[in-house]
């Protein structure tokens, strides 16, 4: 063995020829056949005197150099320096070639062993078919994940998680720990919450969006909380029920037309029955301490966004839309008011109440300077125009006893 090395050393191992064999085991890496040619271009006199001493032929002339392959393999059967051929001689000089088909093969599949406990999981739910496929094709959890070995214990936990959503109220640390044994591997930026988010999302419906007021309404969509407490909702007049202590504790302050605020916490774990009826919504405060003032128990059922809307707003406009519920959004004409309208008006079915160009044109004499960057209405395309021309904001403070009077039971 030691001698046929020698030999091809003598052959084939300069540096000459050391192109000519990179060449050839870049094509047993492909899993080609070595019977066409390899080219090389500018080549040098010791390259060229190299292959024509090889192949015992005269040197020609040129700087491209052109070697068949067949023929050096002839060369190296004939000779005796490699019975096996010019193959066995390259893996002998350099070492064994790994075909990439087959590197490519063992790890697509060692990446489908890898998805099929969320496989197994995702099979049970219909309704995550799409999700799943995304996961899969789009190349997020390689992103995430690196590599196989890495991503099966992620998708192990993702697995896990998915087959006990929903919850039921729980807060989302204590869900994480005793699902995957890690009370943080659903915090913010892990790979799991991310992945996890956007499987809720498609349980639950909720549109796409970004930010921290987003991921808790996303969790509370599946019966996740997190900071329960702290996301809150201004509601009125929304009438309770016997049946819950949330629905008792409406039913008591609707029948003392007192305003009352409620948990996120209480909206997951406690929801009160709710029933198909028009519900109002406003965005600023000011709406129901007035109507509490005026109105008293002869309040409509009024729900505050207190400006942008949180997760417990979010939560309590989705439990009145399943039920039935006809809600109607009116806010400020300025710029974020539109802006919020258009987060209400894209993620729920909601309509317009004295919130459109109309409304708008009429109660604009008694705005004030319209100031920041303009915003297009998206439930009403004049609208934004409208305010553009006429160059004043309204706040909801400048029309309360149109909004009173329409709430007046």
């Amino acid at each position: 063995m030691k001698g046929e090395r020698a030999r091809l050393e003598r052959l084939l191992g300069g540096a000459e020829l050391a192109w000519l064999v990179e060449r050839v085991r870049k094509r047993l890496a492909r899993g080609e056949a070595l019977t066409s040619t390899v080219a090389l271009t500018g080549a040098t006199a010791e390259q060229r005197v190299a292959v024509h001493r090889l192949l015992g032929r005269r040197p020609r002339p040129g700087s491209t150099l052109t070697v068949s392959l067949a023929a050096v393999d002839d060369v190296l059967r004939r000779s005796g320096a490699c019975s096996d051929g010019l193959a066995t001689a390259v893996v002998t000089l350099t070492g064994p070639v790994t075909e990439r088909a087959a590197v490519a093969a063992a790890l697509e599949r060692a990446w489908r062993e890898a998805f099929a406990p969320l496989e197994a999981v995702v099979d049970d739910q219909p309704g995550l078919a799409a999700w799943y496929l995304s996961v899969r094709d789009t190349g997020l959890v390689r992103r995430l994940a690196g590599n196989p070995e890495e991503a099966r214990p992620l998708l192990d936990d993702l697995a896990k998680v998915i087959r006990n959503l929903p919850g039921t109220g729980e807060p989302l640390g204590t869900f994480a720990a005793r699902v995957t044994n890690h009370a943080h591997s659903l915090d913010d930026g892990r790979p799991l919450a991310t992945l996890t988010l956007n499987a809720a999302r498609a349980l639950s419906g909720v549109p796409d969006g970004k930010g921290a007021e987003w991921r808790r309404d996303v969790w509370a969509s599946v019966g996740l909380l997190k900071d329960e407490v702290s996301s809150t909702v201004l509601t009125m007049g929304l009438p309770g029920d016997d049946l819950t202590p949330t629905g008792r504790a409406l039913a008591a302050w609707c029948d003392a037309g007192q305003p009352v605020v409620l948990t996120l916490r209480q909206l997951v774990r406690d929801p009160p029955r709710l029933s198909a009826q028009p519900v109002a919504v406003c965005e600023n405060p000011a709406v129901i301490s007035m109507a509490a003032d005026r109105l008293g128990p002869a309040c409509r059922p009024l729900v505050c966004t207190n400006g942008q809307p949180g997760a417990a707003v979010l939560h309590l406009l989705r439990l009145l839309v399943d039920a039935g519920a006809d809600l109607a959004y009116h806010g400020d004409f300025d710029w974020g008011g539109l802006r919020i309208g258009n987060v209400l008006f894209d993620r729920l079915p909601m309509r317009p109440w004295r919130f459109d160009t109309a409304s708008y044109r009429a109660a604009a004499p008694a705005g004030h300077s319209l100031a920041g960057t303009a915003t297009e209405a998206r439930w009403d395309r004049d609208l934004g125009n409208a305010m553009i021309t006429a160059g004043k904001a309204v706040e909801e403070e400048l029309v309360l006893d149109d909004l009173l009077e329409d709430l007046r039971a």
